[in-house]
């Protein structure tokens, strides 16, 4: 493909107030005019280059965001102060009372909850369905549709939509494709495969260190502007605005994320192989059994790989929480939520990030109580990782002992 993330983001340069290689941090919540009218002007959107309150916009805000746009191939973007902080203004922005979403039934437990809890206090309903399925979903459409909305790889199940096909079906209904790439940054493109509108929890791959909750809108300029709109805008009037030194912050990190995004690929296709050579029940895309390998490979940027999230089923929830408590007390990772972090990560989402699915929806849709998600970290010694981790399986049981390949 011609169009290479990661060379977008690094021909964006930015210099500092005095020079510095870093852009200066604005570290204002609000901004003077030199005249009454461009303060007018500003207020009705019609002043280029003018910053009027933090909470609209900020330089440090719009160079992150710029990048970020840069990064996924649209027009612009706008920052936010988490991922459902971008997740939740997109779905208000689009709907209104009496609409309707279709959208993937695995998808991120928090905005499940949203969409299936709270936008009907709204009166917008969501019809969850199987997102692989393009005559299923299209068949969950009605006249009050706006939105299909998904992940480009699912959220915990690793399900992967097949974008080009459900943009296909949301021109034919002009509807909003809606993408979630948290999952596979710089792999995926979800606007270059025709969706119209992409977020990300900045946490996760982008940030890297867990140490920021941060979200991002990529789309056109229009949809942008209408979601910063003073007067009915959703991000504007929601208020859920990322503060100008996180801004900074991720800015900084995301420079590095095409050289960790390969090493989190990389371990994780290693681990994901030995593992299913194992007899565990595991899926991970980069495997040929993963039922849409193909389609994967039909949309991926080779060089990233197929990320840095998998899972493995261990038959029940106490062999999980075993083996995630012994893996932790060897330092092989953390029992944490989220993803993206240079340690290893993992959970049992059925009890966690999944928990706002009912049991029987979980149930329906594969989710078992002892599948263990996990986020592979940036071990530079990953068959090391493999050894330690089969040990401790083997010490619970969940493999037999072949004591002729322990080393």
């Amino acid at each position: 493909m011609a169009f290479k993330p990661a060379n977008n983001i690094q021909d964006l340069q930015y210099f500092g107030e005095f020079g510095g290689v870093n852009p200066s941090i604005s570290d204002s919540s609000t901004y003077t005019f030199l005249s009454a009218k461009t303060m007018f002007d500003t207020f009705e959107g019609n002043a280029d280059g003018c910053y009027l309150y933090s909470r609209h916009s900020s330089p440090s805000n719009l160079y992150l965001g710029e990048a970020l746009a840069a990064m996924e191939g649209t027009e612009t973007a706008t920052v936010t102060a988490s991922g459902m902080g971008a997740i939740t203004p997109v779905i208000m922005q689009l709907c209104g009372a009496g609409d309707h979403v279709v959208s993937s039934r695995t998808i991120y437990g928090g905005t499940y909850a949203f969409l299936k809890n709270f936008a009907p206090k709204f009166n917008i309903e969501t019809s969850f369905v199987d997102i692989t399925k393009l005559d299923v979903v299209e068949a969950a459409i009605t006249k009050n549709t706006k939105i299909l909305y998904c992940e480009s790889v699912s959220n915990p199940l690793l399900e992967v939509a097949d974008i080009i096909g459900l943009a296909k079906i949301a021109k034919k209904y002009n509807l909003k494709l809606v993408v979630d790439n948290t999952f596979s940054p710089l792999s995926i493109s979800p606007a270059k495969l025709g969706a119209d509108i992409v977020v990300h929890s900045l946490t996760k791959f982008i940030n890297g260190s867990s140490d920021t909750v941060a979200g991002v809108i990529c789309g056109t300029q229009e949809f942008i502007d209408d979601l910063r709109n003073v007067n009915d805008g959703a991000c504007m009037l929601l208020g859920s605005t990322m503060d100008s030194l996180r801004s900074a912050s991720v800015l900084k990190n995301l420079r590095t994320l095409h050289i960790r995004m390969q090493q989190h690929s990389q371990n994780a296709m290693y681990l994901a192989k030995r593992f299913e050579k194992d007899g565990l029940k595991t899926v991970y895309p980069g495997l040929k059994s993963h039922p849409s390998h193909e389609l994967f490979k039909s949309m991926m940027y080779d060089k990233y790989g197929f990320g840095g999230m998998l899972t493995i089923d261990v038959g029940s929830i106490e062999k999980a929480n075993e083996l995630m408590e012994m893996m932790q007390a060897k330092n092989l990772g953390y029992l944490a939520v989220s993803l993206g972090f240079y340690k290893t990560l993992f959970s049992a989402p059925g009890s966690s990030t999944s928990s706002e699915i009912p049991d029987n929806e979980r149930e329906a849709m594969g989710l078992s109580d002892g599948l263990i998600r996990f986020s592979i970290g940036l071990d530079a010694d990953i068959e090391r990782t493999y050894d330690m981790m089969r040990r401790c399986m083997e010490t619970l049981n969940i493999l037999e002992t072949k004591t002729s390949e322990l080393v």
